[in-house]
């Protein structure tokens, strides 16, 4: 929740406008539970809902690292969500792969935003998750950044503004913009 990398993509968000929400998964902080790995998508299942009960807008969802992973997992297959920005989605970490075959079927916009240096998502294994997810989707690589965008935090919030304007054009303001 206080990692700089998402505390800069929220700023993208809230600069449009849009409600955010930015939350530990159990077992980190100070939450309460057990982190095993797949729970985990239930506690974005539980934010999503509190964005939809609080603010009852279009949802375009992010997460960085281990919360892309889980945030695209939840929200694949949820109808309520127009678009997800996965930061620094792991592919290769603590010496083993990550697959993502319910990409195959995720029908809203995605972005795949990492750099081109990232310790767990070498390029080609990440162009190829990229490769079988399904349209729309944009991978946006930021030159010289490793998984934390150390000295390209700026770089990184340019393409994630980039990118939302392009997909949700229309979508700015408080009475429009969605959460995150």
């Amino acid at each position: 929740m206080h990692n700089k990398v998402v505390y800069h993509a929220m700023k993208v968000f809230h600069g449009l406008g849009w409600p955010v929400l930015r939350f530990n998964f159990r077992g980190t902080g100070l939450s309460q539970g057990k982190h095993d790995g797949r729970a985990e998508v239930e506690d974005v299942r539980a934010g999503l809902d509190w964005l939809r009960k609080e603010f009852g807008k279009p949802i375009v969802a992010a997460g960085f690292s281990f919360g892309a992973a889980m945030g695209l997992k939840a929200c694949c297959g949820d109808a309520g969500i127009r678009g997800f920005a996965a930061l620094g989605l792991p592919t290769h970490a603590e010496g083993r792969d990550y697959t993502y075959a319910y990409l195959e079927s995720c029908k809203f916009p995605k972005l795949f935003l990492s750099g081109d240096r990232d310790q767990y998502a070498p390029v080609a294994q990440l162009r190829s998750v990229v490769d079988a997810a399904a349209d729309p989707k944009e991978l946006a690589l930021i030159d010289g950044a490793d998984h934390f965008f150390a000295g390209q935090l700026a770089a990184m919030q340019g393409a994630l503004q980039r990118w939302l304007h392009a997909t949700f054009p229309n979508s700015y303001g408080a009475d429009e913009g969605s959460g995150f």
